[in-house]
Parts: C-alpha cells; sequence; structure tokens
C-alpha cells in the first residue's frame, strides 16, 4: 500500500472511530462506519441497536443508507466504506448489493465477520460484484475501545 493512500485511510478510519466513540458513550456497541467518496464525506454513523430498538442498526447499513440517499442512487460504485469492526453477514451483503467499491475496516471479527474471518462475501466469485478488501487501519485503536467498552458492560452486569 502506498504511503499517501494510507494516511488517507487512516485520516477516514479516525473519523469512523470518533463516531464509533460516540456511541459508545451513549452506551450503544462502540462501532462507526463513513462513506467517502472522491475524498469527501458522504456520510457517517454509528451502531443504533440499542437506541432505535433496530436489530438491522448496525453502523454500516445506516451509512450506506444516507449515502445513497445523498448521491440519488443505490448504487455507491465510486465509494470507499470505512468501518471500525469487520463487517457481519449482513452488512457484507448490503455493501455487495450497493456496489461499494472499497471496504476499509480496523478490526477483524472472528466471531461474526464476513469479509475475511468466517466468510468472505465481498469477494465471493459467484457474485455479481466484488469489493476491494483493506484490513487492519488502526485495528488496535479499534480493539481496544470494543474490549473498553464490552470490560464495562460486564462491570455493570450486562453481557
Amino acid at each position: 500500500m502506498k504511503a499517501a493512500e494510507y494516511n488517507e485511510d487512516c485520516k477516514w478510519m479516525r473519523e469512523a472511530l470518533e463516531v464509533a466513540r460516540q456511541a459508545g458513550q451513549a452506551q450503544e456497541v462502540p462501532v462507526g462506519a463513513v462513506v467517502v467518496a472522491d475524498g469527501k464525506l458522504l456520510a457517517a454513523a454509528a451502531n443504533a441497536r440499542q437506541w432505535g430498538l433496530d436489530p438491522l442498526g448496525h453502523a454500516e447499513i445506516i451509512a450506506l443508507r444516507a449515502a445513497a440517499e445523498k448521491l440519488g442512487s443505490r448504487y455507491l460504485n465510486a465509494c470507499s466504506l470505512y468501518v471500525t469492526l469487520e463487517p457481519c453477514p449482513m452488512c457484507a451483503g448490503a455493501i455487495v448489493l450497493a456496489r461499494v467499491e472499497r471496504l476499509i475496516y480496523a478490526a477483524d471479527d472472528p466471531k461474526a465477520g464476513a469479509c475475511g474471518s468466517l466468510y468472505n462475501i465481498p469477494q465471493d466469485a459467484r457474485l455479481n460484484h466484488h469489493v476491494a478488501i483493506t484490513r487492519g487501519i488502526l485495528a488496535d485503536e479499534a480493539g481496544q475501545l470494543l474490549s473498553d467498552f464490552f470490560k464495562a458492560q460486564r462491570a455493570l452486569g450486562k453481557k
């Protein structure tokens, strides 16, 4: 990876991490996502499963919807999606259906990850769209944010 691309990826991942931190402060699982096109932020979102009592309220889904609305298209061909945690199967499917060009995520999710850990939906040869994936950008910081959140939740007696 070229230094300029890595620096750009770090910049946008920091944006996603800030959104995730805000979610954690509000007692939501701290996952953040941003959609970028041509170096410009189109959408940013955090998990909202608790806030909205929405089982589909994953950061990726919310950010993809907002970006599609802003662009006036369901296809996000020239967009990059930055996420602090490896997307689950639902989100990976949405990323493919939205035809995102590139997915960049921070921390692997060995329990539910569908972009390389358990499955690799965005690069499945049987599908008609394939997404370029970059893994591990600011992974330690994202992983620590999640670990700290769940440690605090357990201390409060929550699962």
